[in-house]
């Protein structure tokens, strides 16, 4: 099942169940359109999914800067070694990492009109999972 965007109520549960101040990073697995999937008379040109996907990037860079996110790594996914057989192999992994849930939530709830048309019409399927960023060893007492 494709699934582009959280629904509100995925929104409010997760909301309301991860402290502010934890620093969070977003592992996003995207699996592009082959053309991008814009709405009639949008004014954007034809392009390919993966396109699409980089004008949205550009799009939202300011603002995640604005946050204190960072884009830690982009990279196409070579193969998926395990999964479910009904599930889309994916073409890119993206890693976003946040100084806190608060700044995460800020760029979630914050959306310019431009940013998610881009978003929407590059991706046929997509998971984003929020996870605890991860420690450097030897940088904070949050070692394992």
């Amino acid at each position: 099942m494709s699934s582009i965007n959280p629904d509100q109520c995925t929104f409010e549960k997760i909301f309301s169940a991860i402290p502010e101040e934890t620093p969070v990073s977003s592992l996003n697995l995207l699996k592009f359109n082959e053309q991008a999937a814009y709405p009639a008379d949008n004014g954007f040109m034809a392009c390919s999914g993966r396109e699409a996907y980089d004008r949205y990037l550009r799009t939202i860079e300011p603002r995640l800067t604005a946050v204190g996110g960072k884009l830690i790594f982009i990279s196409d996914v070579l193969a998926t070694l395990t999964a479910p057989s009904t599930e889309n192999s994916w073409d890119l992994v993206v890693l976003v990492q946040y100084p806190s849930f608060a700044a995460f939530k800020s760029m979630a709830k914050n959306v310019d009109t431009e940013g998610p048309v881009h978003r929407r019409a590059a991706l046929a399927d997509s998971r984003t999972i929020l996870i605890k960023s991860p420690c450097v060893p030897g940088t904070n007492d949050q070692e394992p």
